[in-house]
């Protein structure tokens, strides 16, 4: 069930040319504009992976067999579906912001009602499948995660990356990144 970096990036050249949900841009375009703005932002390479590979669940996930099209009426859970093929692979640096970006934006919508209503339309649809906003408890229980306050940055890179023809660095540049933060880089 692992994954290496080398089938991680032909999962990402094979499957992603599809479109990105409802969004304006293919996983691949919405995955290589996350990890751009992290790493512009400075931030640790373990988040820019993470930013990189926050989505990969939507790729490994299978389709509804009934219709041959993706369930829309219920929450795909892509947050937890990588985190098993990752996790020989990398540490909880780069899996917990992966993990927590779905309850990211549930946090940020608790507290911040202008980033509710940011939020594109898809993403709107998303939310409500994924539980809605947090309640105060649930934000408060989100806080506690050491890995909360990047699931939020990443979060916020996330919404920002869906502009169709944004220029980024190419996969490769980010394959090496992936390798220099792997396990097998640890000896």
């Amino acid at each position: 069930m692992n994954m290496t970096i080398d089938e991680i990036g032909e999962l990402l050249l094979r499957k992603g040319a599809a479109q990105y949900g409802r969004e304006p841009v293919s996983q691949l375009d919405h995955a290589l504009q996350c990890a751009h703005l992290a790493e512009v932002a400075g931030e640790s390479a373990q988040t820019v992976v993470a930013a990189l590979l926050h989505d990969l669940g939507h790729l490994l996930k299978g389709e509804d067999l009934r219709q041959g099209q993706p369930d829309t009426q219920r929450d795909d859970l892509h947050q937890f579906i990588a985190l098993p093929f990752l996790r020989a692979t990398f540490s909880d640096a780069v899996l917990e912001p992966i993990r927590l970006h779905v309850d990211a934006k549930r946090y940020l919508c608790h507290i911040d009602p202008t980033y509710l209503a940011g939020l594109s339309p898809a993403s709107v649809r998303s939310l409500q499948l994924q539980g809605g906003v947090f309640s105060a408890g649930d934000a408060i229980a989100f806080l506690c995660n050491a890995h909360a306050k990047t699931a939020v940055r990443l979060r916020r890179y996330d919404d920002l990356a869906k502009v169709p023809g944004t220029l980024t660095p190419s996969l490769s540049h980010y394959m090496e990144l992936m390798r220099n933060v792997s396990y097998s880089m640890c000896g």
